[in-house]
């Protein structure tokens, strides 16, 4: 259905922005992946674009439902620091932190507005300017034929556009096209596969989605074959998948492999969360690095700086974006561990994620049999470093969900391909999470997966369902033991309230410790162990053989131990198990079964 056309960009017109963006990668990513050869043929550029956008969509999102209903709009500077915010924190590989640069530069212009509603079509000239740039100037060494060249060509177009922000958008897309259909005749590796860049070919999907919020009519787009068809490639579809080409330069659209929390635990040393990944079989020149390293970065500008010079010496295809404190880095190495204690040097690393290119020997390009896929496997959605680590030896696939950034459905549907499994048992672990599980579910299923989805509202009722999970089992079977386990399992959470509200247990104050039950606030105390063992206590009452506490790293240290002794004295036959959860959010979780 056609979107009404909207004259002017405002907080409306970001949201709808991003949804239609959303659904183009969504339609356009297969095509995507399969032309993406440079500089490494890893086939994912069109998945780290979706789930890139996916992330700045769901920050729009919020900003949306935290402004409620009954006061029109958010600010226009509300919605586009959201979607940089969004974009930076779910960047995926290097076309996706390409991408969450340009998004950046885009909303420190249209963030100028204030809280003026809206702004024009000259202010949209100057985003797209602004973004061009800034992408540039975060790529160590820019390399022409890329999303780069693509992106400085829709500013060049925009800036010779007068008019309302549909004229300028339709300008700059153009502008894009022209230049994408000109990448092969720029770089080398992509005129030998036959077909054009593959970063590049997301960016104008993106415009494209920009002209069709402003004018409520899809953008023309000339389908990918006709692209290649320029290029003299008919069968450039097949070469781009099987990896045509060399690595050339040291910027292209590198990608992740498959993204997503694979593996996580806890760097003994700098205390980061780290996830391990594997990326899928594909030759490699015999001088490229072997692994991309990715993580997001506190740190201020001076350090930046260093870390830039130091990651630069050490790999290639080096992106830093960010700002604010806030950065999201991306090299490729053949040293991940220098890459990451570079970053511990220059500020606090999280969300580190390292992909090995190819199960083969990337320097030979030999590639290793596919391995078979199992029958059953577990994919998890934990909270914290500790309850990842503890998920992780019980066999569970999991991604990890930091507190104010819960996974994406994107995230959840490449943690199922990573399980590589032919049935998969998903535990969202959030009651928040359950429509996105759902959906992550649903996507998976069209692919083959048998997938069956057990709506844990907690990671203490997905330790129950894991206890008692059996591969051996019947499928079914398997599943309803799971979640009988997980659905005889109450919950709790001990938290620190942020600010004064209504509770069902009466009104808070800032700073006041709550104690949760099943998701309703059942205790409010000033003290936290008082507050978990009163929690505790309200829970035994109804019964119960097993308490297992998960206490995070903001908990004080011995309040796992009054807990236990208390159980100890006061319930007989009842065991308890603790375990450290790391950044979990909440300071103390709690089971009861």
């Amino acid at each position: 259905m056609a979107q009404v056309p909207q004259t002017f960009f405002d907080a409306l017109a970001v949201r709808t922005w991003c949804g239609l963006a959303l659904r183009a990668l969504g339609r356009a990513r297969e095509e995507i992946d399969a032309i993406n050869v440079y500089p490494v043929a890893d086939g994912d550029t069109g998945t780290n674009l979706y789930l890139t956008v996916e992330s700045a969509a769901t920050a729009v999102e919020a900003v949306f439902a935290g402004h409620g209903t009954g006061d029109g709009e958010p600010a226009l500077s509300d919605a586009v620091r959201a979607m940089a915010h969004g974009a930076l924190i779910g960047a995926r590989g290097n076309s996706g932190t390409i991408l969450a640069q340009l998004l950046r530069g885009m909303a420190q212009v249209l963030a100028d507005a204030g809280d003026s509603p809206h702004t024009d079509g000259s202010a949209l000239r100057l985003a797209l300017r602004r973004a061009a740039d800034s992408a540039r100037q975060a790529v160590a060494h820019p390399v022409e034929g890329t999303v780069l060249t693509v992106a400085s060509a829709a500013a060049d177009a925009a800036a010779g556009a007068e008019g309302d922000c549909g004229t300028v958008a339709r300008a700059a897309y153009e502008g894009a096209r022209a230049a994408l259909a000109a990448t092969p005749g720029q770089l080398a590796v992509l005129e030998r596969a036959g077909v054009v860049d593959a970063g590049g070919r997301g960016l104008v999907t993106v415009l494209g989605a920009l002209v069709e919020a402003f004018t409520g009519e899809a953008a023309r787009e000339a389908p990918l074959r006709d692209l290649h068809a320029r290029v003299g490639a008919p069968d450039a579809h097949a070469r781009g998948t099987t990896g045509a080409g060399t690595r050339e330069g040291t910027y292209g659209e590198a990608g992740t492999g498959t993204d997503g929390e694979a593996g996580t635990g806890t760097d003994r040393e700098t205390g980061t969360d780290t996830a391990v990944e594997t990326a899928p079989a594909c030759p490699s020149d015999a001088g490229g690095p072997a692994f991309e390293v990715i993580y997001l970065l506190e740190a201020d500008d001076a350090a930046v700086a260093r870390l830039r010079a130091r990651l630069d010496a050490l790999g290639d295809s080096l992106v830093v974006v960010g700002g604010d404190g806030l950065w999201n880095v991306h090299v490729h190495v053949d040293d991940a561990g220098a890459a990451v204690e570079a970053g511990v040097e220059a500020g606090r690393p999280y969300r580190i994620r390292i992909t090995h290119f190819g199960l083969g020997d990337v320097h030979t390009g030999r590639e290793r049999p596919p391995r078979e896929r199992a029958q059953r496997a577990v994919v998890a959605v934990v909270p914290g470093e500790g309850l990842a680590g503890l998920y992780t030896e019980a066999g569970a696939t999991t991604v990890l969900a930091r507190p104010g950034e819960p996974p994406a459905s994107g995230e959840l549907v490449q943690a199922v391909r990573r399980a590589h499994a032919r049935e998969v048992v998903l535990l969202p672990n959030d009651a928040d999470l359950r429509h996105t599980a759902a959906a992550a579910a649903e996507q998976a299923r069209t692919e083959g997966i048998r997938v069956a989805l057990i709506p844990t509202r907690s990671a203490v009722q997905g330790i129950a369902a894991l206890a008692v999970h059996e591969p051996e089992r019947r499928f079914d079977e398997d599943v309803v033991q799971m979640t009988s386990a997980a659905g005889a399992t109450r919950y709790a959470e001990v938290v620190v309230a942020e600010h004064e509200s209504w509770t069902t247990a009466g009104i808070c104050q800032a700073g006041d410790v709550l104690g949760l039950i099943d998701g309703d606030v059942a205790v409010i105390g000033a003290d936290v162990t008082a507050t978990a063992r009163t929690v505790l206590d309200r829970m035994l009452q109804a019964g119960g053989e097993l308490v297992t506490l998960v206490v995070g790293d903001e908990a004080p240290e011995t309040v796992a131990g009054h807990l236990e002794a208390h159980v100890r004295e006061s319930y007989l036959a009842v065991d308890t198990v603790a375990y450290r959860g790391g950044r979990q959010g909440a300071l103390l979780l709690i089971g009861v079964e």
